[in-house]
């Protein structure tokens, strides 16, 4: 495991993503700004021009530049691969755009935390909202499945939806109460994966509805975030016990220690040749190779 130092304690590393330039990009959501980590190892980072916006979860969008939401702010911001940096408004006040991923119709989708909505945002900006069918259900990370609609975990609610690009929803119901699952990831099977931050479990869900669940081990390790690997594996970082997690195609789970206290793991990213990265608080990116 390599450990490279992005930004300074406090700035708070939070969302990672692999770039279609081959950067790994991620966010400050502490700090108000966007890194980009070079294969070379040097960083650089540019600010937002709001230090509280809170800046997120982040993916690469299907026009090449990278989306992230600013939960603070109520805002989704874009940066390109050269470091030109926008924003939007999302419509209804106070509420809280979070998980963010790129949607098969072209656009990108993105959750509101506050206000129990997803939200669609065209790359020229036009944003459209669509209600959750459950109230105070906390909508966190989003993803496209294999079967052309987006999947959220409704962290409050112990459930996943399956919105339509038409922004029709549906709730499936998880079977342990206190799940709490908040990533969520489309596998190379044709299932979505998601982690229950309350229950220290790996769900898989199909798109017809039907979920299995793997406990892990140590179930207070808190899983938050979820990427799946080109070759089928699962990775999830374990906030609460500073770890990155792996789990097989066979339901087999492993994990990986983070060396040093309080790494405090949070997103997490699979690039193209397999290598994983991880946003660790304490101000670093820790990267998995093999």
């Amino acid at each position: 495991m390599e450990l490279f130092e992005v930004a300074e304690a406090g700035a708070g590393p939070y969302g990672v993503a692999v770039g279609p330039d081959g950067g790994v990009w991620f966010t400050l959501v502490h700090a108000g700004e966007v890194g980009r980590l070079s294969a070379d190892g040097s960083v650089e980072r540019f600010g937002l021009g709001a230090p509280g916006c809170g800046p997120a979860v982040i993916t690469v969008g299907p026009d090449g530049a990278l989306w992230f939401s600013r939960m603070r702010d109520h805002r989704i911001g874009r940066i390109t691969a050269g470091g030109e940096v926008s924003s939007f408004g999302v419509p209804t006040e106070g509420a809280g755009p979070y998980g963010i991923a790129a949607g098969p119709d072209g656009a990108v989708w993105f959750t509101e935390l506050n206000a129990d909505r997803v939200g669609r945002i065209t790359v020229d900006g036009e944003v459209a909202e669509y209600p959750l069918p459950l109230a105070g259900a906390f909508p966190s990370m989003i993803a496209a499945g294999a079967d052309g609609a987006l999947w959220c975990t409704l962290n409050q609610a112990d459930a996943v939806a399956r919105i339509t690009v038409e922004g029709e929803a549906t709730v499936h119901q998880l079977p342990t109460e206190g799940t709490a699952p908040v990533g969520i990831t489309a596998g190379a099977d044709g299932a979505l994966w998601y982690v229950g931050i309350g229950g220290g479990l790996i769900g898989r869900i199909t798109v017809d509805g039907r979920v299995t669940e793997y406990p892990l081990a140590d179930r207070a390790a808190k899983p938050h975030a979820i990427a799946a690997g080109p070759d089928g594996r699962l990775w999830f970082t374990e906030w609460g016990a500073g770890r990155i997690g792996v789990l097989d195609a066979d339901g087999r789970s492993d994990g990986y220690l983070i060396p040093g206290p309080g790494a405090e793991p949070h997103g997490i990213a699979v690039g193209p040749d397999g290598a994983v990265y991880a946003a660790l608080e304490r101000g670093q990116l820790a990267r998995l190779t093999g």
